[in-house]
């Protein structure tokens, strides 16, 4: 099955819209928490007990009482009175949200386990077992990765057409908008059972607002932002959940520029909310502690076919390679250093001849320049990982996808934009060995942004659903308020 078939495989699910109407910084987020832990529910009634035994506001109810609840050991046989003792007569009604947060705290102490060298995995990764230098902390990675395979449930809310709603791009540049959606809806993450939740899911498509609601050349963002703020309003005034958490739990995903700008017309969705955006660009009020940076891939057919894989390093003849428009703060400074050099090492241009194909200079090239344009975000970066070009990234205030798991300095080169004079003075001093290491890690590390239908583990769907599961990790919620 191709992406984009994908993409309309679930056009059948929808429900009707409610609502009317129509200097010089890249940024790493350093390593978050993440895990393995067993999901027994006997180890969740012990923390759930622990938790709330002691708890003035409790509100017991008798064992016969027909509310879900987990009762108290009576401690017979006379053994030294416990605490508990004195409620055994009683049983304990949770609400769904102190359930949840149960869960996710089982979680976090085995995160904190893991950080500590503690609690190995139980059983083997059939898969893959992430190792070596490109990951901050591969074995806790490898556990909260598998603690999310275990626990994580998504609600997608089902109100919303398509095209804006339910729908996206699945080709060219946006194209993660819709594949993630399709995914999203069809994901074995998903239940059915908001009280269940982790983590809520808003299914509407920047892009296809753009496409559907913009007026062309009107710079007129009013109608676009009401699509989206009618939106939640219809699930708060529809659901308890938005409100509950002032969307602390929710997410959005958008890989168009105007994914933030839109995202301000909702407050508490810019504020609270989980905001996955390829326009990672903390100038523009990203939050790394809050915000998932995800990869812009550009899929010209609507899969990778014939845009994975490359030669080996010896076998790429030219030092570094660029290709692309004038626009933004940083090109231009590019373009003036190196375009037109005669220098074959050196291969920049502003307008690519037509004898040369895009994809088979990168192929050629150990070295591929990733600069920002208008926006931070940029396909080349994957595109060079696709291709087994190490990306050169040059931009500002960007935070790099994955970059609280991935450490990105071992497999790419940042360069400062003060430093692009000095841009070959870089690159040649990375010695040969230093090289081949970089582009062998790169080719591993390029399972993590593949795009597979149906996705596969760690794939880039995966690992945008990692990224998001560690937000929510980093909440603590209850009843009538949330804690960072």
């Amino acid at each position: 099955m191709t992406s984009k078939t994908l993409c309309y495989k679930h056009l059948w699910f929808f429900i009707p819209l409610l609502a009317a109407a129509v200097a010089g910084v890249v940024v790493f987020v350093g390593p978050k928490v993440s895990t393995f832990s067993s999901n027994s529910g006997y180890l969740l009634q012990d923390y759930l007990r622990t938790r709330f035994l002691n708890d003035a506001h409790l509100k017991y109810h008798n064992s016969n009482d027909s509310a879900k609840s987990f009762p108290i050991n009576d401690g017979s046989n006379q053994k030294p009175v416990k605490n508990e003792d004195k409620y055994r007569n009683f049983t304990r009604t949770y609400s769904s949200l102190e359930m949840v947060e149960a869960d996710l705290a089982q979680t976090r102490d085995a995160i904190s386990q893991a950080k500590k060298g503690g609690n190995e995995t139980r059983d083997p990764d059939p898969d893959y077992v992430p190792d070596g230098p490109m990951y901050w902390n591969p074995k806790v990675f490898h556990r909260s990765y598998l603690e999310m395979e275990k626990k994580m449930k998504v609600f997608v809310y089902e109100e919303g057409d398509p095209p804006v709603f339910h729908f996206g791009p699945c080709k060219h540049t946006y194209a993660i908008e819709g594949i993630f959606i399709s995914n999203m809806e069809l994901s074995r993450f998903r239940t059915m059972d908001q009280d269940k939740a982790h983590l809520f899911f808003l299914p509407f498509s920047v892009t296809m607002i753009t496409q559907v609601i913009y007026v062309k050349d009107s710079h007129e963002w009013g109608l676009m932002k009401n699509a989206a703020s009618d939106y939640v309003n219809v699930i708060a005034q529809k659901h308890p959940y938005w409100n509950r958490s002032l969307g602390a739990d929710h997410f959005m995903l958008a890989c168009h520029d105007w994914g933030p700008e839109i995202s301000f017309a909702v407050p508490n969705l810019y504020k609270n909310a989980i905001r996955a955006l390829c326009n990672a660009n903390t100038s523009e009020r990203f939050d790394p502690s809050r915000d998932v940076s995800i990869p812009e891939i550009h899929l010209p057919g609507g899969t990778t076919q014939g845009i994975i894989g490359g030669p080996p390093p010896s076998e790429r003849p030219i030092l570094v390679f660029y290709a692309g428009g004038v626009h933004g703060p940083i090109r231009p400074i590019l373009l003036d250093h190196w375009e037109n050099k005669t220098d074959p090492d050196v291969q920049i241009y502003r307008y690519l001849p037509k004898n040369m194909s895009y994809y088979g200079m990168m192929r050629k090239s150990r070295y591929c320049i990733c600069p920002s344009g208008y926006e931070v975000a940029s396909p080349r970066m994957v595109e060079g990982l696709y291709l087994g070009c190490v990306p050169v990234l040059i931009k500002d205030s960007y935070v790099i996808p994955f970059s609280d798991v991935l450490n990105w300095e071992t497999f790419a080169v940042i360069v400062p934009v003060k430093d692009i004079p000095n841009l070959k003075k870089i690159l040649t001093g990375i010695s040969s060995e230093e090289y081949v290491k970089m582009q062998r890690r790169g080719i591993q590390m390029r399972r993590h942004f593949e795009i597979n239908s149906p996705p596969k583990r760690y794939d880039v769907f995966h690992m945008i659903l990692h990224s998001i599961w560690l937000r929510r990790l980093n909440i603590r919620l209850h009843e009538n308020e949330y804690d960072h």
